[in-house]
């Protein structure tokens, strides 16, 4: 699954458009490298998010299409 894509399923950041800008502005990493929007994300992988001042780390535990609110807690844990 793309990136952007992710980000915007499991409610990190409101919207595709939003986090294809941020992956674009160089503020989203995936396993330590800078990413962007088009990146191919799977289980395993350790995302780093800015958002200002704080950075926020997760790793992916799963992965689908669409989720419901209350099951996107699944998708990923803080690390």
């Amino acid at each position: 699954m793309r990136l952007d894509k992710f980000l915007k399923v499991s409610r990190i950041i409101k919207r595709r458009t939003v986090a294809n800008e941020a992956c674009d502005a160089g503020r989203v990493k995936v396993n330590d490298k800078q990413a962007k929007a088009s990146t191919d994300v799977k289980v395993g992988d350790i995302v780093e998010v800015g958002f200002g001042s704080k950075n926020l780390k997760i790793e992916i535990l799963k992965i689908s299409e669409s989720e419901k609110k209350a099951d996107v807690a699944d998708m990923y844990k803080e690390v």
